[in-house]
């Protein structure tokens, strides 16, 4: 079946409302220091001058999860990956108000960057609330699938993780079924409430407190690299 890893394709707007001045500012001046290059191997020592473990989060939003990531570990460096203008701007007004110089931007395909690190380079991927495309015929869009997520696992050092982080409940049976299929992943859940509560180092997001204000339930899984 086709997938993320073969259509390349990224769906909706690229752009929202129309930026501000303060936040043109920030695309022009500051995502330039800090985007991933558009070329050649993603390394650490490329990014960050040094070796240092590396983790990868795909479809940041507004940047707030990655921004607190980043925050709790200084001394590790990270990718965030977002096709949406508006929401790279939020990220680096993060990177900014929070002075944190080991995030590093790409606007546009996560897979792009995630190909071109080495083999066994990260310690960990997360994939929080991405776009559910509910229906069937749209399954082949849904970031969980096999094709992404043997690309996740061939980045992934062994003992590394892959956290997922959704409020759909088709997506959360989708992921489900699909990651039970695999024998790459062992899911560190032993318990309900594992999964049904967020970790202490998973910084809530603006998704997050939205889906709750809604009503909806909120699922945290995590895999380890086996």
């Amino acid at each position: 079946m086709n997938d993320p890893t073969t259509i390349r394709r990224l769906y909706g707007r690229r752009q929202g409302h129309k930026l501000r001045q303060g936040q043109s500012a920030l695309v022009e001046e500051l995502l330039p220091q800090v985007s991933v290059p558009d070329s050649g191997p993603v390394t650490a020592e490329t990014l960050f001058g040094d070796d240092r473990p590396l983790e990868v989060e795909i479809g940041f939003g507004a940047g707030e999860h990655l921004a607190g990531q980043a925050a709790m570990r200084p001394d590790h460096g990270f990718i965030g990956c977002e096709p949406f203008l508006n929401g790279v701007v939020g990220a680096l007004g993060h990177i900014r108000d929070g002075g944190l110089t080991n995030v590093r931007l790409h606007m546009g395909d996560a897979l792009e960057v995630i190909e071109r690190l080495p083999d066994a380079s990260l310690t960990r991927v997360y994939l929080l609330h991405p776009d559910p495309w509910r229906k069937a015929r749209h399954a082949k869009r849904r970031m969980v699938n096999h094709g992404p997520l043997d690309l996740i696992a061939a980045k992934l050092k062994p003992g590394a993780e892959f956290r997922l982080g959704t409020d759909d409940p088709t997506y959360c049976r989708w992921s489900m079924m699909v990651m039970n299929q695999r024998r790459d992943f062992e899911w560190l859940a032993t318990s309900a409430t594992d999964f049904l509560t967020r970790p202490d180092d998973w910084p809530e997001t603006r998704y997050e407190r939205k889906a709750r204000r809604q009503g909806h339930e909120v699922w945290y899984f995590r895999y380890r690299r086996v």
